[in-house]
């Protein structure tokens, strides 16, 4: 049978079933729209715990944008203590929201991929029937995975202060100062996008065939190992895709820009929003289609190697053939070799 490639089967899957990439656009952007309101609310009801005094208005209206700095910094003295918390807050919050609903979407998109490839298979053997809810583990890998990202992000301010220490006044020094920023910061995120790989790979395995979190984490690894080809196809050709879609989105998105000057502003915002969100739809559906893939790899196994008899080794010279073992009809194992019979005089 002609093996199937895992990169077309995730193609095919979120064109012949747009519902999987509707279900992470669904869950996604809710949890987005609701964070969005969170954070938008928030920061009115801090600003209404500001004082504004009258001399503070009358430096707003002066319109001097070295009045204004100071009138904002007056409002805002004394009020540190209310934004630290206030982040905090909402950090905390937010994030335990993002740990729930990304584990129960994740674990319904990957259960639905799986009985979508299970389909094609005649019959499923009851030892391989072990995809379920076992949330507690992908709970834990997204778990690790906001660690991960906040462990970035702390890595990337250590990359500023550690580049403003290389640059001092008395012995400025840009050049190395940008070195040291660049170099910190891509050696910290190329290892969060590597870790948050292999992480958010992992809930396949839990759900496919009911590891713990440490057991999916090693099963995304051997599958990088043992599937190497076949992963970078994938990452490869999606990733292509990814870019050609924000090519094409930032190239339509000028459009609306280049009438500024001629339509009303909301139109243009409008616009552009518009774009920006069917660029976001298509990223959704190309990171189900690539998720389609892994779990293809997963359930659609490489093809036999054929196991015909290698062919059997040919006699050296002066070698009788063993009449015990089982030959071709068209060789008599009882004859003598043509080297073994006697020369003519």
């Amino acid at each position: 049978m002609k093996p199937r490639s895992p990169t077309l089967e995730g193609f095919g899957a979120i064109f012949r079933r747009p519902s999987f990439g509707l279900a992470e656009i669904a869950w996604r952007w809710s949890f987005g729209a609701a964070a969005t309101l969170l954070l938008v609310f928030s920061f009115f009801t801090f600003l209404d715990t500001l004082p504004v005094g009258k001399a503070d208005l009358l430096l707003l209206r002066t319109g001097q944008p070295l009045l204004i700095w100071r009138a904002v910094a007056h409002m805002f003295r004394g009020s540190a203590f209310r934004a630290v918390g206030t982040v905090i807050l909402l950090t905390l919050t937010l994030s335990a929201a993002w740990i729930v609903i990304a584990s129960l979407g994740r674990a319904a998109t990957v259960k639905a991929l799986l009985a979508h490839f299970r389909e094609s298979r005649s019959s499923v053997p009851k030892d391989d029937e072990k995809s379920g809810w076992r949330l507690r583990p992908i709970f834990a890998l997204n778990f690790f995975r906001l660690g991960a990202t906040l462990a970035a992000a702390v890595g990337s301010v250590a990359a500023v202060l550690l580049a403003a220490a290389a640059s001092r006044p008395p012995y400025p020094a840009p050049g190395s100062s940008l070195l040291i920023f660049l170099t910190v910061v891509l050696l910290v995120w190329f290892s969060w996008s590597t870790l948050n790989w292999f992480l958010s790979l992992a809930p396949i395995f839990v759900v496919a065939r009911g590891e713990d979190t440490f057991g999916a984490i090693a099963a995304a690894v051997d599958l990088s190992r043992t599937r190497a080809g076949s992963v970078f196809a994938a990452g490869t050709w999606f990733g292509l895709a990814h870019l050609t879609a924000f090519i094409l989105a930032s190239s339509i998105g000028a459009f609306p820009l280049d009438f500024a000057p001629y339509l009303p502003k909301g139109v243009v915002l409008g616009g552009v929003l518009l774009v920006g969100l069917f660029y976001f739809a298509v990223a959704d559906f190309l990171y189900v289609g690539r998720l389609a893939a892994y779990v293809a790899m997963v359930e659609i196994p490489d093809s036999q190697v054929s196991t015909a008899p290698a062919p059997p080794e040919l006699p050296f010279t002066g070698q009788r053939l063993d009449p015990t073992i089982h030959s071709s009809s068209a060789i008599d194992a009882s004859e003598l070799i043509l080297s073994d019979l006697p020369a003519s005089s």
